[in-house]
């Protein structure tokens, strides 16, 4: 359901984009990296999070963590991870598979600035083994997102 639903997304929005589908786990950092064969940074994994009561995305660099100095400056709160069944509820994808396209309501999304660096980078497509390669601004505006520099790369 999560990967057909990304799938409407980008019919209706981005037809020339492609999911890729591995044959493995795609749905660490890691695991995504080296089957893409790019850097860690270059994975654009999505975070689910509370924040003051409402449930937002952060799409950030794979090789990223969010500063929570940066963070609670930037949001005036502090972000709480959502739980895996909470995830799927309000994505209606799975934990590795999370991505801000295909979503069954909208959310706010916000990318982290570590993506800049990249020329193209590898949000997950709805399931732990599907991907899509994108520019990050293009990202950005697919998904209405805001930049915020809320991370930072290790």
């Amino acid at each position: 359901m999560s990967l057909e639903s990304v799938r409407v997304f980008l019919c209706e929005h981005a037809p020339d984009l492609e999911i890729i589908e591995k044959p493995s786990s795609t749905a660490t950092v890691a695991e995504a990296a080296q089957a893409h064969g790019v850097a860690p940074g270059q994975i654009a994994k999505t975070l689910t999070l509370w924040l003051k009561g409402e449930v937002i995305l952060l799409i950030l660099g794979g090789d990223a963590k969010i500063d929570n100095r940066k963070f609670k400056d930037r949001f005036n709160g502090k972000a709480k991870m959502l739980s895996g069944d909470e995830v799927v509820q309000w994505t209606g994808h799975p934990v590795g598979g999370v991505c801000p396209f295909g979503l069954p309501q909208q959310l706010k999304v916000f990318a982290d600035v570590t993506l800049k660096k990249f020329d193209v980078v590898l949000p997950a497509a709805g399931a732990t083994n599907a991907a899509l390669r994108i520019p990050p601004d293009r990202l950005i505006e697919l998904v209405s997102a805001e930049w915020v520099d809320v991370a930072t790369a290790h």
